[in-house]
């Protein structure tokens, strides 16, 4: 009984994602509107509160970082925007996926890692400082990088307006986390003598927005996901687990010639393997106008969360 509910501790944040996505498919109409405002309008808003928690918990040793360790960083940055996009963009061709729902698979490759890849890295035993560094690189590199290569791979299914992607980008990523750095600095002392407490709130308010941001979308796209809801589930479920694969075995081949081990090819895999799903549905919302086109982030997402927790457990019991 006790493994069971030490099991059940370690899957809570992604069982409370499969909650919300269940709940959000029985009765889509709470979720669609609250007094005549459209809930998926509020995502964007969410978003951009969680990326400003991500920046509040940066400081300039997660960027010199990259100074110890620049080819596992550069390494994990460039398979993070070679591996995904193509995938997603191969995996909308296999299943046939057209228009929204195909340029959403494209975008959600296309996005900087998530933030969440940062405690699953610790829970797994991988380097964690690695972990944030190429966290904070992909992100920073994201408004320019994630433009670029959807006009490339989704411009054959919707037009793609890469300078207001770079914009949007900036607005809901770059912003938000340099005014969360702005207030770490400004209240320095009150983040160092409660840095427990002031995470663990940051932990409950990003956890809440991501819940938030589940509901909204699995209800606005209810109609296309009974239609093709067990393709997308497939697609996003190879999607992640192809990225995890790629991660870690191309980082161990390049580690014949490389200073990389176990460690690294551990964090380079979740890092590629777990996408910043927020963005990519916020990045839907704002500049393709289009809750279709965010329902693959938000089916990765609920996966994503699942099987970080998953992956984290296995490899935590191995040296």
């Amino acid at each position: 009984m006790k493994n069971v509910i030490r099991f059940l501790k370690g899957q809570a944040f992604g069982l409370a994602i499969l909650s919300c996505a269940a709940v959000a498919l029985l009765w889509p109409g709470a979720f669609t509107s609250w007094g005549g405002v459209r809930l998926v309008k509020l995502v964007v808003p969410a978003i951009q509160l969680i990326m400003f928690g991500m920046g509040t918990t940066l400081s300039m040793k997660d960027f010199l970082a990259v100074v110890r360790t620049p080819w596992a960083v550069a390494v994990g940055v460039v398979l993070q925007f070679v591996v995904m996009p193509l995938v997603g963009w191969l995996l909308a061709a296999m299943f046939g996926f057209s228009g929204e729902l195909a340029a959403g698979f494209v975008l959600v490759g296309s996005v900087a890692g998530g933030t969440a890849s940062n405690v699953v890295a610790y829970l797994a035993k991988a380097n964690v400082a690695l972990s944030v560094t190429m966290t904070c690189c992909s992100t920073m590199l994201s408004p320019f990088v994630t433009p670029l290569l959807m006009k490339l791979l989704a411009g054959r299914f919707v037009e793609v307006d890469a300078m207001m992607l770079m914009v949007e980008s900036m607005k809901i990523v770059l912003v938000p986390v340099i005014a969360g750095g702005l207030v770490r600095c400004a209240f320095r002392r009150i983040f160092d003598a409660h840095g427990t407490t002031c995470e663990r709130i940051l932990t409950v308010v990003s956890m809440s927005g991501i819940c938030w941001t589940i509901l909204a979308l699995t209800a606005a796209g209810h109609d296309t996901f009974r239609k093709a809801g067990v393709f997308i589930v497939a697609a996003a479920i190879l999607h992640n687990v192809t990225g995890y694969t790629l991660g870690y075995w191309l980082t161990r081949l390049l580690g014949r010639v490389l200073p990389f081990g176990e460690s690294e090819a551990r964090t380079v895999a979740i890092e590629v393997g777990m996408q910043n799903s927020g963005m990519a549905a916020a990045l839907s919302i704002s500049v393709l106008g289009s809750a279709i086109a965010a329902l693959p982030a938000n089916v990765f997402s609920i996966w994503m969360d699942f099987s970080g927790s998953v992956l984290a457990s296995f490899w935590s019991r191995r040296k």
